[in-house]
């Protein structure tokens, strides 16, 4: 059965298709240089025939019968198998002078080339192949002048047996090779295989092996693994998030019902229903904004706004979010300053690049007590890249904080005494994600100074 599984693959397929392939190409080669080399062959043969007929018409024209058969004689004397072959016979077919004792069958008729065989009987041996011009003399005489062509047709049948073989041993190196990968191919899918069966069955830890090759299979399995971390961080996130929404949102809720039926259980009061439709109203906004900011970094994780991407001008979006906060900042007795250098642009979503930057001046005049600054900036670096800076002179964010405040429902405040939800810096992260920026949070000495830095956009 495992043979028949290896016959199966697709890499086997492939291998006997490129066996095919290569068998035909050595096909091809060896039969052009076969033809090739037969006619060198043949036409050295025919020019060397073509010369010795010439030079005996001239003997002919010279000396007559008696002269061309003095020369034959003396051509003759060496044997047959010197490759020469002569022969001149009376009108009646008889022998007067050659190496041949008859003249061939084949030779019979108008003349012509023709291809024989001369078969020795003393001694005997295999017989030889030749081939020959015939040609009628004056008088009714005929001349038959040719070569011994037996080394030719042992040369075409080395070559025939040698594409044979060629041939022979291509298909079998061919299946064995393809036996070969796709074992080997095999192996590695199996593997993977096996660990994608464990992983269906609920084994999130396991994950596909990497041989160290550095070849396809191992960045395949290398991809794959990435990725299961990446579901595995994600399913924690869930989990967590999950925690958290169930601990965020249960004391307001809770605050909100308990007010409902404190409210119901008291003599009716326009003035306190009242009081405490406003105070319901508030702890639901609250709630809708934890939902909302949940939604907006749910939207930026998933990627589905990257096909909507335009070419935006900070520093409107900069001008905007400091002319909506401008008035919140002169309540609470802070200076608000922006400055905005260039012409900084970058590829992205406009609506959450708004709420990302809102979000920044949010925390910041949260955390900025009276009298404090804060600062907006949007400018483009060295490089071209645009950036978005918002420093505060606030408390700031130990170094070693930096990193989880990022993170969903987390809060420097553990007793969650201070008004927000957690989710603003979550929401900037996921947007910075979406749109390839880097997001840094530095000292402001003293505060906090927040940094974005957008990949620089192509040309228009």
């Amino acid at each position: 059965m495992p043979q028949i599984r290896l016959l199966r693959t697709s890499t086997f397929r492939y291998a006997v298709l490129y066996m095919a392939v290569f068998g035909l190409s050595v096909c091809g080669l060896l039969g052009f240089v076969y033809w090739s080399t037969v006619g060198v062959i043949e036409a050295q043969s025919d020019a060397t025939i073509e010369a010795e007929i010439t030079g005996l018409e001239e003997r002919y024209r010279a000396r007559g019968l008696f002269g061309l058969v003095e020369v034959i004689r003396a051509r003759s004397t060496d044997e047959v198998s010197e490759r020469g072959i002569y022969l001149l016979t009376d009108p009646l077919m008889n022998p007067l002078a050659g190496n041949l004792t008859r003249w061939p069958d084949e030779a019979r008729g108008d003349p012509r080339w023709v291809d024989f065989r001369i078969q020795h009987a003393d001694p005997p041996g295999a017989p030889q192949i030749a081939r020959a011009r015939t040609f009628a003399l004056q008088g009714g005489f005929h001349l038959l002048v040719g070569r011994d062509m037996t080394e030719r047709a042992e040369f075409r049948d080395t070559m025939f047996d040698a594409l044979i073989w060629a041939l022979a041993i291509t298909a079998a190196l061919g299946l064995g090779g393809g036996l070969l990968l796709s074992r080997n191919f095999l192996h590695r899918l199996d593997a993977i295989n096996e660990g994608s069966q464990a992983i269906l069955h609920g084994d999130l830890t396991q994950r596909m092996p990497v041989s160290g090759s550095g070849d396809e299979y191992d960045r395949l399995a290398q991809n794959l693994n990435e990725m299961l971390d990446q579901i595995s961080r994600l399913m924690e996130g869930m989990r967590g998030v999950a925690n958290d929404i169930a601990h965020d949102l249960r004391s307001p809720i809770s605050r909100l019902r308990s007010r409902l039926e404190v409210t119901l259980m008291d003599e009716a009061d326009p003035a306190k229903y009242r009081a405490a439709l406003e105070k319901t109203i508030e702890e639901a906004d609250a709630v809708l904004e934890t939902f909302n900011a949940l939604l907006a970094i749910a939207l930026a994780e998933s990627g589905a706004l990257r096909k909507s991407f335009e070419r935006l001008d900070l520093g409107a979006l900069v001008g905007d979010a400091a002319e909506l906060y401008q008035a919140a900042a002169e309540e609470l007795g802070q200076k608000l300053d922006v400055s905005v250098a260039g012409t900084p642009a970058a590829m992205g979503d406009r609506n959450l690049l708004s709420q990302s930057i809102a979000n920044l001046l949010d925390n910041a005049l949260k955390h900025t007590p009276a009298g404090g600054a804060i600062r907006l900036a949007a400018r483009t670096d060295m490089d071209g890249r645009a950036e978005i800076v918002v420093s505060d002179t606030g408390p700031g964010i130990p170094p070693e904080e930096r990193t989880r405040v990022l993170e969903r429902f987390a809060r420097l405040d553990n007793s969650r005494s201070t008004r927000g939800s957690g989710l603003g810096l979550s929401q900037v992260a996921a947007t910075a994600r979406l749109h390839d920026a880097d997001l840094t949070l530095e000292d402001a000495c003293p505060g906090l100074r927040v940094l974005l830095r957008f990949p620089a956009p192509r040309p228009a």
